[in-house]
């Protein structure tokens, strides 16, 4: 039987690879026969994610989302080594919580500028190469997904940096949907609930945790190794015909039409 999901012979940048998320993609991409070009902002964090995946298949940068001159020497880098970049995972974050009325102009741009600015950047290094490629008549095309979350779609309080930030991410990928759909160019968002994550250890905490799995249907967390199965699904030809979309993978977390 034919298998769908297969990324064989593919290369997917993947920011934030480091831990989490981010770490679990890469480990999805190799397994399903992908190369992986690896980002995070810590080196020591980012050499342990990648040690037990084959080094031939990995290439890791170092660095910062918000550097658009790493992202854009990453990606050339990556098409020498590899022959070409046919996906991107917008997975980098950060958080800096404070109320409306207490958060401080820093607190308000770092998560912005990691979140927004950050994905901008690389989708923008990503798909100035797609489009490249496909003007050059390969009609590979290729596939974006962004890591969005319920946050840009209902609010979140106590993190109205985060929230607009994750709602930006949103026009970003139906704008990119729009515009690089004629190369072949999907661009997809998926918006989490709540994972297992060290970003999301306080709303897991006792203080929050029941209120928030009350909020669930499914009435549990999920694990990055769980989620990230539709991250791939969505780099996959199984999902050839969808571009624009938000998908939620949150457990019924928000429920929308």
């Amino acid at each position: 039987m034919q298998n769908l999901v297969t990324l064989e012979g593919r290369t997917i940048v993947v920011t934030g690879a480091g831990q989490g998320i981010g770490k679990a993609t890469a480990e999805l991409v190799i397994e399903l026969g992908g190369n992986v070009v690896a980002l995070d902002l810590n080196p020591d964090t980012l050499e342990a994610a990648m040690a037990e995946l084959p080094a031939a298949r990995v290439q890791q940068v170092v660095g910062s989302v918000t550097d658009a001159a790493l992202a854009a020497s990453a990606v050339e880098e990556a098409v020498k080594r590899f022959g070409g970049v046919h996906g991107l995972v917008n997975n980098a974050g950060i958080t800096r919580p404070a109320m409306i009325e207490k958060m401080t102009p820093t607190q308000w741009q770092e998560v912005i500028d990691v979140h927004l600015t950050g994905t901008f950047y690389w989708l923008q290094a990503v798909g100035r190469h797609m489009v490249a490629r496909a003007k050059a008549g390969d009609t590979t095309g290729g596939a974006i997904v962004n890591i969005s979350s319920d946050a840009g779609r209902k609010g979140s309080i106590g993190q109205v940096n985060y929230a607009a930030a994750k709602a930006g991410m949103l026009g970003v990928t139906m704008t990119a949907a729009r515009e690089w759909g004629r190369y072949n160019i999907r661009t997809n968002s998926i918006c989490f609930g709540v994972v297992e994550t060290p970003m999301t250890e306080v709303v897991r905490g006792e203080k929050f945790r029941d209120g928030m799995l009350a909020q669930i249907p499914l009435g549990r967390w999920s694990t990055p190794q769980e989620v990230v199965k539709t991250v791939c699904f969505l780099m996959s030809d199984a999902a050839s015909y969808i571009t624009g979309q938000h998908l939620g993978v949150n457990g019924g977390f928000h429920i929308s039409l």
